[in-house]
């Protein structure tokens, strides 16, 4: 074994280490962090930790070197290059916001309306702007399939991580920005959904150093009330939306009341809903095209 790493009798042991590093670190998860860091380490699946061998040399090195790096502070994600979102796995790294379950919620919605069309006979056209990792469209591929759908993202990084993730479905990727993308499809789309950034940028600080050192500015500020992109999304949905086309966007937790708002004030949205997340938050809003 390589001079400096620690040699573990079992599995137990070296999460139990784990485990402990990661908690006099800060961590807010270090027993579920170390975990999925020893599992990545090993070649394993979590359920296959109960009955894991010794890890070797080579599981251990990179084991540690693992948990040095979310010791130091880089997301989970970062470190094992992937993250679940629903039912999909998506590639991750540096350049791309990692996805996160108060969107599942959102995008659930979003299944549900394009299996409503489906099951009336219609082939729907879903749009994903501010499409990121891709991670919103895989799913609804995964989970409602047979719609036409296109997926918009304005940053390189980010899209070359969605080209990835997107590879061997029917999701047409677009480079570009959401304020002029898919003119092609005026008045042609049947449900458009966003997780646009949202954080006020008088609200820098607030945000945890973690996310602020790893996570794109871009896909995280937007303006001093955090409502600049929401108001161009309410723009280009009116653009692309059919008449009655709907319509979900995901908002800061303080911004219940602002996000519908926008909405409400640029006349040409009806039913507009706020909706909570997984915990109960207010995170998202649904409108349809008058």
């Amino acid at each position: 074994m390589a001079e400096g790493v620690p040699r573990w009798p079992t599995a137990t042991e070296a999460l139990r280490v784990g485990t402990a590093l990661l908690h006099s670190a800060g961590q807010p998860s270090p027993a579920a962090d170390a975990r999925i860091l020893l599992a990545h380490a090993m070649g394993l699946d979590l359920a296959q930790l109960f009955t894991a061998p010794t890890p070797d040399g080579r599981q251990s090195a990179a084991y540690l070197d693992a948990l040095r790096q979310r010791a130091d502070g880089l997301p989970l994600q970062h470190i094992t290059g992937e993250a679940w979102f629903r039912t999909v796995r998506v590639e991750v790294g540096p350049g791309v916001f990692v996805p996160r379950p108060e969107t599942e919620v959102m995008t659930g919605l979003a299944i549900d309306r394009v299996r409503e069309l489906q099951a009336a006979g219609h082939v729907p056209v879903v749009v994903e702007l501010c499409a990121g990792s891709g991670a919103i469209s895989l799913a609804i591929a995964t989970e409602a399939p047979g719609c036409r759908q296109i997926a918009v993202e304005l940053s390189e990084p980010a899209y070359a991580f969605a080209a990835r993730n997107l590879t061997g479905t029917n999701v047409d990727l677009v480079l570009g920005d959401m304020a002029d993308a898919l003119p092609e499809l005026d008045g042609e789309v049947d449900v458009v959904i966003c997780n646009p950034p949202y954080v006020p940028l008088d609200a820098y600080l607030g945000v945890t150093e973690e996310v602020r050192r790893h996570e794109p500015p871009l896909a995280l500020f937007s303006g001093p009330d955090g409502l600049d992109a929401l108001r161009v999304l309410a723009d280009s949905g009116a653009r692309l939306l059919k008449p009655g086309g709907w319509l979900a966007a995901e908002h800061a937790e303080v911004q219940a009341e602002s996000a519908p708002r926008v909405f409400l004030d640029h006349g040409e949205w009806t039913e507009i809903r706020g909706h909570k997340d997984l915990t109960g938050r207010p995170r998202f809003v649904t409108a349809r095209r008058r």
